[in-house]
């Protein structure tokens, strides 16, 4: 718990990370995902709990003694050393000899594509190429755990999606356990085996990105992951299931025990809506995104005003003011209690 703050940033995270794993912490900001790295690596205290790397208890173990290498968004690199002496330093600092550290930054530098850039001054690198000498020198130390915080914000959107394959591809040909934090959640979701969904502190889900996707446990989830969001409609039970204007879902015995009032919310992602002329939702198209393989049709709901997105293949032929129905398939729709966020299971 940070001073002057009555909730602690991370309220019990109870999380357990497989060996070789690449795990994703992504939420909003504030929501614990770098303080919860940070207390990984021992640069915040631990108030209650254990952290453990390995068999190891290191709550109380200096960061130095951890085995652990951390990766950050500015690089952090020494502007006076020049590539190979950045990369080998903590080598350096740890008195290796220079014939077998000169070895582990030539290869560091092999694995990288940093070889033609060895003897190079920061200054003469590219956002891009700097971001991959803070991870050899991450790489050098062979260390038990690697510990990244958003180590691509600082690059523009094109070397972002180039370099995270990257990072995802050599995660896995090295086989180290990673902690990777980021706010992006294309990014989460295209670079971890497992993706833990933070929001003020608490844990949400962790689970595989599919299952993230397509079983969200609960309405921040489901509307968190997934790009555009899942459409989040809040509705009212009655005898005929949970109504939303002219759209109607049906709810189980089981559903309909577990809700602790009458409002439901619907949930359904833009691809699991067809559009049709009758029997959906009723809507208004606002505004149509061409992407050439796909379109995204950015609607409002009739009467009640609220933007709905839904998906079509290829170009579109609506335009701006043509009235739609939107019709959720039906293993398309999650159901979630609005008081509390829960999923309703069926």
């Amino acid at each position: 718990m940070y001073p002057g703050s009555d909730t602690p940033a991370v309220d019990h995270l109870d999380l357990e990370i497989g060996d070789g794993e690449f795990l994703v912490l992504v939420g909003p900001s504030g929501c614990g995902k770098s303080t919860t790295l940070r207390m990984l690596a021992g640069l915040e205290p631990v108030n209650a709990g254990h952290v453990y790397i390995g068999d190891r208890d290191v709550t109380f173990v200096p960061p130095k003694d951890r085995d652990i290498a951390m990766v950050f968004q500015s690089y952090a690199l020494y502007p006076h050393m020049t590539v190979a002496e950045n990369i080998g330093f903590h080598l350096k600092v740890k008195k290796m000899g220079k014939k077998q550290r000169s070895a582990r930054v030539r290869e560091a530098a092999r694995i990288l594509d940093l070889e033609a850039l060895l003897d190079r001054k920061p200054a003469n690198l590219s956002g891009g190429q700097r971001q991959r000498v803070a991870m050899g020198r991450a790489i050098v130390r062979e260390p038990q755990v690697f510990l990244m915080d958003e180590p691509l914000s600082n690059l523009d959107a094109k070397l972002r999606v180039q370099t995270r394959t990257q990072i995802a591809a050599l995660q896995r040909e090295l086989g180290v356990t990673t902690v990777y934090v980021t706010h992006d959640q294309i990014e989460a979701m295209t670079m971890g085996d497992r993706v833990a969904v933070m929001l003020g502190g608490v844990l949400q889900q962790c689970a595989t990105p599919r299952d993230l996707f397509t079983d969200p446990l609960n309405a921040f989830v489901a509307g968190f992951i997934g790009s555009p969001a899942m459409n989040l409609l809040t509705a009212t039970a009655d005898e005929q299931g949970a109504t939303y204007g002219s759209l109607t879902v049906p709810l189980s015995a089981g559903q309909r025990s577990a809700l602790t009032s009458a409002a439901v919310t619907i949930g359904v992602r833009p691809n699991d809506l067809d559009i049709g002329t009758e029997g959906g939702l009723d809507a208004t198209v606002e505004f149509v995104e061409e992407l050439g393989s796909e379109a995204f049709l950015y609607c409002v709901t009739q009467p009640r005003g609220h933007e709905v997105v839904a998906r079509t293949d290829g170009l579109s032929s609506l335009r701006a003011g043509d009235r739609v129905s939107l019709v959720p398939k039906p293993d398309g729709v999650h159901l979630f209690d609005a008081a509390t966020g829960a999923r309703l299971v069926a």
